[in-house]
């Protein structure tokens, strides 16, 4: 059995990834450190089931943790997106190409602070409207409480509670699980501020 003690915890609120051997959270945060914090936990335990979650769908990744934690870390490790490309690199912008008509064009040059002020500010804006966000975050809760607690006492009663928008009750009803897959579940709620 693997000790949370034994693993470095890479825990960042956000992280876009949470790998979990058992009932344990062993590490938050870029895919490659995950998948280097799951290499070095099957290391200590080579029977451990471990399971990496994708933190915006509760989609379960399926790494390759051959080699060494290093190794696996450089497999899974983002290009540096500013190599060789147009934008502002030290701010996060990366240049993309936008196709407007010639009317929106006119209509963003008269917008204050001009057009990538207005398409930021209208890109958070449907971002903060999304309908559709909520919906998919307690999507994402289930997939995971499923895949966490699908056989544990109390989980349907937790569904109908997580379907029905029933906070409370959900806490109450996820109180006997492990303390870590009641916070990833609300964590999921919550939605993580990835990025």
């Amino acid at each position: 059995m693997i000790d949370s003690d034994d693993i470095p915890q890479t825990t960042s609120p956000s992280a876009g990834f949470v790998a979990f051997a058992g009932d344990v959270r062993l590490a938050a945060g870029e895919l490659a450190d995950v998948a280097a914090a799951a290499r070095r936990a099957q290391e200590g335990d080579p029977h451990a089931a471990i399971v990496v979650f994708s933190r915006e769908s509760a989609e379960v990744a399926d790494l390759d943790l051959r080699g060494t934690a290093e190794e696996v870390a450089a497999r899974y490790r983002s290009p540096d997106p500013a190599a060789g490309r147009r934008g502002r690199p030290k701010l996060g912008v990366v240049s993309r190409e936008v196709t407007l008509l010639p009317r929106h064009w006119e209509w963003l040059a008269r917008q204050p602070g001009g057009a990538s002020v207005t398409l930021r500010r209208l890109v958070e804006a449907a971002r903060k409207s999304d309908a559709n966000l909520a919906r998919a975050r307690t999507e994402a809760a289930y997939r995971f409480m499923s895949a966490m607690g699908g056989d544990r006492p109390g989980f349907e009663e937790a569904a109908r509670a997580l379907f029905a928008g029933d906070r409370a009750r959900l806490a109450s009803l996820l109180e006997p699980w492990p303390a870590d897959i009641g916070e990833e579940v609300s964590g999921f709620l919550d939605g993580w501020p990835v990025g």
